[in-house]
């Protein structure tokens, strides 16, 4: 039997929002291992909040290419909140934005001027602020945009959107600020693991089993399920956030306005 610590127990709350002697119980069913504890939670149908407090504080810079075929985004990480939201903290994260737009290959960490900032911005803080995430997007015949959400003066979420026909500016920030609200794990239902389906129909099914269903019912209310999981978490199923901009599915929504979604990216601050 695997020895339940403090430690673990401490971080299986700060996952679920649940009671210290449940996270101890789920870990002992569990061997200590903090997923499968959650899984463990979720079959027995108990309501947890599976999102855990960032991890650090820091902020997210975009920058896009003159003729949008191209966009990146670049996170900083630091320790507070003030740092981040500071501009000597704004600046790094525009410079290494634009080093990256230039050259996706470059390891920002290693670059000397990011370096020298790096260094200067620690010393005059007194924090650890370094280079955290990098994406980049392209799209051979659409247009890239993006979308940026900040709060207290920085980027804490930031979304590239490659759309297959040039579209007005309002769809990008509308489609971005649904995909930083709703946070979808996938675009298509196809572009879901099969792991996660399977984990999901597993989970669906133990739940209708825990209230006395048959197997037989409980793998159809299972698909059912399945339906509800794709509609909250998959981006073209996902209801539009805003109904009076648009009342219906985000695939309708971009049909509304003869554009086709090609892929897209999201970072969000300490996710």
């Amino acid at each position: 039997m695997a020895d339940i610590t403090a430690k673990m127990v401490n971080d299986l709350r700060n996952k679920t929002g649940l009671g210290m002697m449940e996270c101890k119980k789920a870990l002992t069913e569990t061997s200590g291992d903090v997923e499968k504890a959650i899984e463990y939670f979720r079959k027995k149908g108990v309501k947890a909040s599976i999102t855990e407090r960032a991890a650090s504080e820091g902020r997210v810079a975009v920058a896009i290419a003159s003729d949008r075929k191209r966009g990146v985004i670049v996170e900083i990480n630091c320790n507070t909140d003030f740092a981040a939201k500071s501009e000597t903290v704004g600046k790094l994260a525009g410079m290494a934005a634009e080093k990256f737009l230039a050259d996706p290959s470059i390891k920002l960490a290693d670059d000397p001027a990011i370096k020298d900032q790096l260094v200067s911005i620690s010393q005059q803080t007194g924090e650890n602020v370094t280079i955290g995430r990098s994406v980049a997007l392209s799209t051979a015949t659409g247009v890239v945009g993006s979308y940026v959400y900040t709060v207290a003066g920085k980027g804490k979420s930031a979304v590239l959107i490659a759309l297959a026909a040039k579209a007005e500016d309002d769809l990008y920030r509308n489609l971005g600020m649904h995909i930083v609200a709703s946070r979808p794990i996938a675009m298509t239902r196809a572009d879901v693991s099969p792991e996660t389906v399977a984990k999901e129909k597993e989970i669906a099914v133990e739940q209708a089993k825990a209230t006395g269903k048959p197997q037989e019912i409980a793998e159809k209310i299972a698909i059912g399920k399945l339906n509800s999981f794709y509609a909250e978490r998959v981006l073209l199923d996902q209801e539009y956030i805003n109904g009076e901009v648009f009342k219906g599915s985000v695939a309708n929504y971009l049909k509304s306005k003869g554009a086709t979604l090609e892929k897209y990216v999201r970072i969000e601050v300490g996710q």
